[in-house]
C-alpha cells in the first residue's frame, strides 16, 4: 500500500453544450466548468467549497465523494462556470428588461431618492437571472471524481518522496546509534583507572593508612556506579525498536502520520536521555544530531495521512 501525503492539487475542466433557459427567450451559451481541489496538513479532515449558485445543490454530494476518498487534511474544493458566448456577457431578453424597468419604477415610487438602473446592473442581473442554469448532478460529480484521482496522483507521488526521505534518515539514526554503542564501555574502562589512580595518590599522601585491597574496591565500586549512571544500552535499544517500526510501517504504507508522529516524540525522548547521560563531547555531539534528524522528520511526518 502506497504512502500519501496530505499536500496535493488537481484540477479539472469539461465544456457544457448551451442549454434552453426558463422563461428566456434567448438559450443559456456554452459554458465551460472549472473545478479546482487542494489540500494542505491537518489532523483530521477538514472540508470547505467555494461554489457558484449553481453548484450549491450538490454540496451534500460532493462532500460525500471527497469523505469516502479522504482521511486527513484542509481540503478546499473551488468551481467556477465560464461562458463561451462572445465576451462572456449575458443577451438579456425583453421580458427580462421589461421586469427590470418595472421593478425600478416601483421602487422608486417609495424610494424617489434610489438611483436608477445603469447598464452594468442590467448586465450584472441578467447573467444571475438567464446565465444560471442548474448542472446535472452527473456532470458536477464526475467532473469532482476526476479532480480528487488527480490529486490523489499527487499525494501519491509526494507521499513516496517524503518515505524515501524518512528511510534514510532511519538509516542515518542507525549509524549514530551504532557509533556511540562502544563509546559506554571504554568510558568506564577509562573512569576505572582514574579511580585507581586517585586512590593510588591518595595513599600515597596518607602513608598508608589506607589499605590497598579497599582502595581498589572502593574505586570499583565508584567506577560501577559511574557505569550505571551513564549507560545507554536501554535507550538505544528502543531507540533502535522505533526505528524498526518506522521502517515496518512505511513499507507498509496507508495511514500512518498518526502513528509515525507519535513514534518521532519517542525517538526524541531517547536522544534527550542520551544527552543527559553523555559524559563526554563525542557522546554530546552524537545526541544532539539524532535530535536534528528527528526534527527533521517530525516536520515531513506532519504532511503525512
Amino acid at each position: 500500500m502506497a504512502v500519501y501525503s496530505m499536500t496535493g492539487y488537481a484540477s479539472a475542466q469539461r465544456a457544457l453544450a448551451a442549454t434552453p433557459a426558463e422563461g428566456a427567450a434567448r438559450s443559456i451559451p456554452a459554458r465551460r466548468l472549472g473545478l479546482e481541489i487542494r489540500s494542505v496538513n491537518s489532523r483530521f479532515l477538514d472540508l470547505s467549497f467555494r461554489l457558484p449558485d449553481e453548484f450549491r445543490q450538490h454540496e451534500a454530494a460532493m462532500r460525500e465523494r471527497i469523505t469516502a476518498k479522504l482521511k486527513r487534511g484542509k481540503v478546499e474544493v473551488r468551481a467556477a462556470l465560464e461562458s463561451d458566448a462572445e465576451g462572456g456577457l449575458p443577451d438579456p431578453s425583453t421580458r427580462l428588461l421589461q421586469k427590470l424597468v418595472s421593478l425600478q419604477d416601483n421602487i422608486q415610487t417609495w424610494l424617489p431618492r434610489a438611483a436608477p438602473l445603469s447598464v452594468s446592473d442590467v448586465i450584472r442581473l441578467a447573467g444571475g437571472s438567464e446565465g444560471r442554469g442548474s448542472e446535472p448532478a452527473d456532470t458536477v460529480l464526475e467532473l469532482l471524481d476526476e479532480a480528487i484521482a488527480g490529486m490523489l496522483a499527487a499525494r501519491k507521488r509526494e507521499g513516496t518522496r517524503l518515505a524515501a526521505m524518512l528511510k534514510g534518515h532511519t538509516a542515518q539514526l542507525r549509524i549514530l546509534a551504532e557509533t556511540a554503542a562502544p563509546l559506554v564501555p571504554q568510558l568506564v574502562e577509562q573512569q576505572r583507572q582514574r579511580f585507581l589512580e586517585r586512590w593510588t595518590e591518595a595513599m600515597a599522601l596518607t602513608e598508608g593508612a589506607t589499605l590497598p585491597e579497599a582502595a581498589q574496591d572502593r574505586a570499583l565500586s565508584e567506577a560501577t556506579a559511574f557505569a550505571i549512571r551513564i549507560d545507554v544500552a536501554e535507550e538505544l535499544t528502543r531507540l533502535a525498536s522505533h526505528l524498526d517500526e518506522i521502517d515496518r510501517l512505511l513499507a507498509k504504507g496507508g495511514e500512518l502520520g498518526k502513528r509515525l508522529d507519535f513514534l518521532i516524540q519517542e525517538l526524541h525522548r531517547e536522544a534527550n536521555t542520551l544527552g543527559s547521560k553523555s559524559a563526554v563531547l563525542e557522546m554530546t555531539r552524537i545526541s544532539v544530531d539524532m535530535k536534528v534528524l528527528i526534527e527533521q522528520m517530525r516536520e515531513q511526518v506532519q504532511n503525512l495521512e
